[in-house]
């Protein structure tokens, strides 16, 4: 007999003498020992045979191709994912009519690939202005290449919110253990509701000025315009090498591109260093300085 089948009739048996269902179930344990059905099948065909079922041989299925990882299949395969990349293992496989093994197995050691969640940006740009990244970061090497010194001249700098509680984040706190050790723990933190933000300007020397907004102003425009003018002044005492000839460099916020502070920038002879649309990623500030004092915080 095929396997299992003994025990269909077994259980069809027990129906027709009017066991109830511990009953047959611990008949079986008894007649079939460690090789009894499991209690779920056993229930399934119990309320089958109940339910009028004289057949006590397995319905045929509709099995799947014997064929595993042919060349044939991994095509298949690598089609459908360059049409849905989001597919899961699971709607591949019934999709192609293969196993969910077949397929793991096909997408990961055959196609050598990985589901990767999508990179989270500030913007996704847009082919123009892809194109004036390229062509702003051209005229930068210009200039460094046209004086080896032009970045010693160059002073950046950007606004950040600093918090009275800035937690590490999972990268920060991070430590060297053996395997033995036990990882550490740390209880979950949020950012502190007190906060204030701070405008930095430095170079390739240092810091070069800093300053606190008071609480309850708006860097708009105007104060802008203030916080570059006491720039300027700061820039004579502390670096009088480079009066006349420094670059500033910030991003495109609305209040640096003001009317008001370009047309101030101009009057003074100071020169801006062009920054790409949404690309904080070429931002000194953010990579240089700021992250750094958020670590040493």
């Amino acid at each position: 007999m095929p396997p299992k089948i003994d025990q269909h009739y077994a259980v069809k048996f027990c129906v027709k003498l009017k066991k109830t269902f511990t009953q047959t179930q611990d008949m079986l344990k008894e007649a079939f020992g460690d090789d009894v059905m499991s209690r779920t099948q056993i229930y399934e065909w119990y309320k089958a045979f109940r339910e009028g079922r004289e057949n006590a041989e397995d319905e045929p299925r509709s099995g799947r191709p014997s064929t595993a990882r042919t060349d044939e299949n991994i095509d298949r395969v690598r089609e459908f994912l360059n049409l849905d990349r989001p597919s899961s293992l699971r709607e591949i496989s019934q999709e192609m009519n293969l196993s969910y093994f077949v397929v793991q197995k096909i997408v990961t050691e055959e196609l050598h690939m990985r589901k990767v969640c999508a990179k989270l940006v500030r913007k996704v740009l847009t082919a123009e202005q892809k194109e004036q990244r390229v062509q702003k970061s051209r005229e930068v090497l210009d200039c460094v290449e046209a004086d080896d010194e032009f970045l010693d001249s160059v002073i950046s700098g950007d606004e950040t919110w600093c918090y009275e509680y800035d937690p590490e984040s999972k990268a920060q706190s991070s430590e060297w253990h053996t395997n033995a050790s036990p990882r550490p723990k740390k209880a979950r933190m949020s950012k502190s509701q007190v906060k204030t933000m701070l405008i930095v300007f430095f170079d390739s020397k240092g810091i070069v000025h800093k300053e606190f907004v008071p609480i309850g102003t708006t860097v708009n425009a105007a104060y802008y315009k203030e916080v570059l003018d006491r720039l300027r002044k700061r820039i004579a005492r502390c670096r009088p090498h480079i009066v006349g000839k420094w670059t500033l460099h910030h991003d495109n916020a609305p209040a640096h591109n003001a009317f008001i502070c370009t047309s101030y920038l101009a009057k003074h002879g100071t020169s801006v260093l062009p920054h790409p649309p949404y690309s904080p990623d070429v931002s000194p500030p953010d990579f240089f300085f700021y992250s750094l004092a958020s670590k040493r915080a």
